[in-house]
């Protein structure tokens, strides 16, 4: 039988610390949450591999080093609300929640959205829902939000998340140019976003944050 938790320290261990975090809450959440539970069933031996796992088409639950870095450079804390935008199978709602007060996860596939919602319940998160929409639209019923992050590749961010943003908070995206990505967090301030660069990364490109190809003869 597949010792899980062992698997969990070893990701830990050899993904998440060496890179550089060390922050409680995120080590705390890492290790306690059942990645192996949030991916699809062909999928559960490669849920600790370090690399992001496929899980529908075009869509990937982000490597462990990559969240955990992102966490890092947001410092969410138990009294903010936080969007998370194409939360999958609810892996990353499900880290999130056990360090903010409140998540909502994001998510346009019927499939995911629903099993994250029955996963999420299944492993006893009880601050965290999942709203189904399209994931350039974000939850704005549900925000403001203090912290947004976007589980995957953006050439273009869509106003409609940063809209949903408090004055004063933050949103992490990971900008695609080609096959190279750039995790920069964003600070909102009179309304407007300015970027800090957190650190590189790679994932494919979510359903409404494509740049729009021009047309050339």
């Amino acid at each position: 039988m597949t010792d899980f938790a062992e698997r969990r320290r070893m990701m830990v261990d050899t993904q998440v610390r060496p890179s550089d975090v060390t922050k409680y809450p995120i080590i705390e959440s890492m290790l306690s949450v059942p990645r192996e539970a949030f991916v699809g069933e062909s999928q559960i031996e490669a849920a600790y591999a370090d690399q992001n796992v496929p899980l529908a088409e075009g869509r990937v639950l982000l490597e462990a080093r990559t969240l955990a870095k992102t966490l890092d450079a947001l410092d969410i804390t138990n009294e903010e609300l936080v969007l998370d935008v194409g939360c999958g199978l609810g892996y990353s709602s499900a880290v999130v929640a056990r360090m903010a007060q409140m998540v909502i996860g994001v998510e346009e596939d019927q499939d995911l959205a629903k099993e994250a919602q029955a996963q999420l319940s299944e492993v006893g998160v009880d601050n965290a829902i999942v709203h189904e929409g399209p994931l350039a639209a974000g939850a704005a019923e549900h925000g403001l939000y203090d912290v947004i992050l976007v589980q995957g590749g953006v050439e273009t961010l869509p106003s409609a998340l940063v809209d949903q943003l408090k004055e004063g908070g933050r949103i992490a995206v990971l900008f695609m140019t080609g096959a190279l990505g750039e995790v920069k967090i964003g600070y909102k301030a009179n309304g407007a976003l300015s970027w800090r660069f957190s650190f590189n990364a790679t994932a494919p490109v979510l359903p409404g944050f494509a740049a729009e190809k021009e047309f050339s003869l």
